[in-house]
């Protein structure tokens, strides 16, 4: 059923966006008006990354390409000749395909999710300060970032790197595909760990680190500069969507940035949390942070706007873990309910929430999950309070760390699937960050600022639709010093186990 927020077609203001997101597990798409409301029926093709026990994690790049037609072809036809101002595009970040001189792919898409180049990794950090490198392009060495990935390339396929024109991300190709222009989006370039976060380009001795030359990279565009349509293109693009000839197109930006966005997180005032499967802190700064938590990642995503942020592995998985381990179906849910939004209390297990290991703010990816504190009379709710409690702890790690360098956020915007099914959570979150929570109830918040972004410079002068929002979680400081001890037992914990 459609919200108020939802509109009709006859009821929207032009210019329309249409926005692409390709996430994890689906294609999806969507048109807002100039106000940024959603227009009309939505479109959505569901598909999967393939994977392996060695750590494969791929995805077909023209599968995709051929998905994003799909939702073309779907939601062009519902607008009745009702022409589009924007096309706007974002994929899930830390992606990678490499093409030949043609544009044909030589690989798969490898996704942020391949682990393959867990070697390339050890090698890298004891071959770089991660630290400096840390400071220069906002990221550390990992397996879902670009330097490791092209040694590992480099490695075991080099027929491919011989052959490798351009190497590029998802969004990247699939643009290349559809209007023939070579271009990649500034989060989307950060999001590799190559970007200097100082000055918004391609960091030159780390791609030379790399093994692969600067022109083999696509040139960066900052939110404000739309692509050129190559001539063939756009009398395809006229042919078969003709409300999108004169349509500007955007370089594809990460579904993390357009995220926060959507749920409201657009400036220094707010804090955007994620709550799904995994979950991240962000916020968008205009002044760039000299010197980042240790904690923290910072990708540079526009001329004059960085994300910095946070991530955490496990808050769903962590949640549906507890479903299952504490046969919590087996409790009636206002029982489960009434003890997740109970009064603390010191018996309640500690649980640190690391089930596949930790990112922000210690970057252990070996840890695990530690419970500690359960006794023979602790019952099943209880340790499933102690996950929820983990979860908000986690989230007050990165918080913390947020206010050194974005210490004026009044508000926090939670979305996500968690905040639905789990809604207890955010009052936990709210006592544990001692900061007021707003959930968001818009759904495919990701779309929705991904089209925002477009709005930008396509009807900068035209008022922004505010989505609906619950009500704001407010903390409890009464609860103040039980959240304080909890926050420090987790540090002496986590400090002797995983440091």
């Amino acid at each position: 059923m459609a919200s108020a927020f939802d509109i009709e077609l006859k009821d929207a203001v032009p210019p329309l966006v249409l926005a692409v997101d390709v996430g994890s597990t689906a294609t999806r798409g969507a048109v807002y008006d100039a106000h940024g409301r959603p227009v009309g029926r939505r479109a959505k093709v569901p598909h999967s990354f393939t994977t392996g026990s060695d750590g494969t994690s791929e995805i077909d790049a023209e599968q995709v390409v051929d998905e994003v037609k799909t939702v073309l072809d779907t939601l062009t036809a519902a607008l009745e000749g009702t022409p589009v101002g924007g096309v706007a595009l974002d994929t899930f970040a830390s992606s990678m395909v490499v093409v030949d001189a043609d544009g044909t792919p030589l690989t798969p898409c490898f996704t942020y999710a391949d682990s393959r180049c867990s070697r390339q990794v050890l090698a890298l950090r004891e071959e770089l300060d991660d630290e400096a490198l840390q400071q220069r392009t906002g990221t550390r060495v990992h397996a879902s970032y670009w330097p490791p990935r092209l040694r590992w390339l480099a490695a075991t396929r080099p027929e491919v790197v011989e052959q490798a024109a351009h190497y590029l991300s998802l969004g990247d190709y699939v643009l290349l595909r559809l209007t023939g222009t070579l271009a990649t989006g500034t989060s989307t370039a950060a999001w590799t760990g190559m970007v200097d976060r100082h000055t918004a380009e391609w960091y030159p001795e780390l791609v030379e680190i790399a093994g692969i030359r600067p022109d083999q990279l696509p040139p960066v565009h900052h939110l404000d500069q739309p692509v050129e349509v190559q001539p063939a293109r756009a009398a395809k693009i006229a042919r078969r969507w003709p409300v999108l000839q004169d349509a500007r197109w955007y370089a594809p930006i990460t579904d993390g940035l357009a995220a926060n966005v959507g749920l409201g997180a657009y400036d220094e005032t707010s804090i955007g949390a994620s709550c799904a499967t995994s979950g991240a802190l962000r916020v968008l700064v205009r002044e760039m942070p000299e010197e980042l938590p240790e904690g923290l990642w910072c990708y540079r995503v526009s001329h004059d706007r960085a994300l910095v942020g946070g991530a955490l592995n496990d808050v769903g998985r962590a949640l549906a873990w507890a479903d299952v381990t504490l046969a919590v179906d087996q409790v009636a849910p206002e029982d489960l309910s009434s003890a997740l939004v109970a009064e603390p209390h010191e018996t309640t297990p500690l649980v640190l929430p690391f089930f596949t290991g930790e990112r922000s703010t210690g970057w252990a990816a070996g840890a695990r999950a530690v419970i500690t504190g359960v006794g023979a009379a602790s019952a099943p709710v209880e340790v499933y309070r102690g996950v929820v409690e983990g979860i908000a702890l986690s989230y007050a790690r990165i918080a913390s760390q947020l206010r050194e360098v974005a210490p004026q956020p009044e508000r926090l915007f939670a979305g996500g699937s968690v905040t639905n099914d789990h809604p207890e959570l955010l009052q936990v979150m709210a006592d544990a960050m001692r900061t007021p929570v707003t959930p968001v109830r818009i759904k495919r918040t990701t779309l929705h600022g991904t089209a925002l972004l477009a709005l930008e410079s396509l009807a900068p002068d035209v008022r922004r639709a505010r989505p609906e929002r619950g009500k704001a979680l407010v903390p409890d400081y009464n609860r103040r010093p039980y959240y304080t001890e909890r926050f420090q037992r987790f540090e002496r914990v986590y400090e002797a186990l995983f440091t």
